[in-house]
């Protein structure tokens, strides 16, 4: 059995997430308290205890999900599992710094002050009502490549995450979202489901952010990850503190290539993937893409307990 560990992205919050790791392990509740301190505010108090409105800005959500994410990682070592245990890391957008933080690239705080930055910079880049997403399912890539190219009609829409193959997401300015969703149907998609997102994540009109994050990540120390990392953007493994800076700053505009970089990882002989930290939507995509490949969910301590004994 060859295992890799894959970090969720925005979407899967909740109050309440990691709570009982921290109660449960004292090194699940330092990370808590250690991102805290980075930021300078109680986000803890807010995972646990705030609205899930507050909690799902995109400024606070990013690092909430790598805070979850990496408390489930020190329960995991608390059990005795560590990230050698894994081939290949990888995570779907924000859930690339969770990974990284994970096989010791990137510190946690470092990663905990990034996303907060990639979080602000992302929302401030387009003004709220202007950019949309919207989900296209029962057509291929290709297919809503070509539905993206005919409603851009001089405006920005993309294929901005290819999630599995029932599911490619588009991204772009609202009114080429919209006429995205339109044209995906007439061409034979299932449904277009506009997403309640509060921008146009993983397109061209997120340059001002890639541009943020350039600095940013310009400034903090990035270490060759212990395991491989299966990049968004190349879908395919990464090792060079150079090159994982570059695909960070490439991935805010470019495409979450999560279909194919789980079909990277089985080909490199990945049969199980572990999902670290909060929620299962992405041993969900993992199911579509293969069904061939096992999956496990790591949120909880007996999630923890569990893959220790398997």
């Amino acid at each position: 059995m060859t295992i890799a560990f894959v970090f969720p992205g925005q979407g899967a919050q909740t109050i309440g997430m990691g709570r009982a790791l921290a109660d449960a392990y004292p090194a699940a509740k330092a990370i808590f308290d250690e991102v805290d301190d980075a930021l300078g505010e109680s986000l803890s108090r807010l995972i646990w205890e705030g609205d899930i409105e507050t909690l799902t800005l995109t400024q606070n959500a990013q690092p909430a999900l790598m805070a979850a994410s990496m408390a489930a990682m020190r329960a995991l070592e608390a059990e005795g599992v560590t990230i050698e245990k894994a081939s290949f890391v990888a995570g779907h957008s924000l859930g690339e710094y969770s990974a990284l933080a994970a096989a010791g690239s990137i510190s946690v705080a470092d990663t905990a002050r990034l996303l907060r930055t990639r979080g602000l910079a992302m929302q401030s880049a387009v003004p709220v009502g202007e950019g949309a997403m919207a989900a296209i399912l029962g057509l291929d890539l290709e297919t809503v490549r070509a539905v993206a190219d005919e409603a851009a009609q001089g405006d920005v829409c993309q294929a901005a995450n290819d999630n599995d193959p029932t599911q490619v997401v588009v991204s772009g300015t609202k009114a080429a979202v919209e006429r995205a969703a339109v044209i995906a149907k007439e061409k034979g998609a299932k449904r277009a489901v506009m997403l309640p997102v509060s921008a146009p994540f993983h397109c061209a009109l997120m340059q001002p952010a890639a541009d943020a994050m350039a600095e940013a990540l310009g400034g903090v120390e990035i270490k060759s990850p212990a395991v491989p990392l299966i990049a968004n953007v190349r879908a395919d493994a990464v090792t060079s503190p150079d090159e994982i800076r570059a695909l960070l700053v490439e991935q805010v505009t470019g495409s979450v290539r999560w279909r194919e970089s789980v079909q990277a990882m089985a080909a490199k002989g990945v049969t199980e993937f572990w999902e670290i930290g909060a929620g299962k939507a992405l041993s969900g995509m993992i199911r579509k893409i293969d069904r061939a490949l096992a999956s496990r969910q790591v949120g909880t301590p007996e999630d923890a307990k569990a893959a220790a004994e398997a």
